[in-house]
């Protein structure tokens, strides 16, 4: 149980890790052209379409963590029959949706 996310640390495979970390990339780079086009004095709209595809970035890696932790915790400790897990989830969502 050392790996599953009840210790607050979560072992992920390198595959995981590179998919997510491709991700945050992705947006942090983003940022860095938002901040350049405000250094530039770049027209508001065109700032604000940049901002639109950055949430739009870390949107999708809240899906792909948030489905790497349903198959990998939340899964296991279903069949360990410890239902909070599913509490957690569900506030998770509930957050994540606001």
């Amino acid at each position: 149980m050392a790996n599953c996310c009840n210790t607050r640390h979560k072992k992920r495979t390198e595959e995981e890790k590179k998919k997510l970390v491709t991700r945050l990339k992705k947006a942090e780079g983003q940022i860095r052209g938002i901040e350049k086009m405000i250094e530039d004095d770049m027209y508001c709209p065109d700032i604000l379409i940049q901002v639109s595809a950055i949430t739009s970035a870390l949107n999708s890696f809240n899906k792909e963590l948030l489905a790497c932790h349903i198959r990998s915790c939340v899964k296991e400790d279903i069949k360990a029959d410890k239902d909070e897990s599913i509490d957690e989830l569900v506030l998770v969502l509930q957050r994540l949706m606001k």
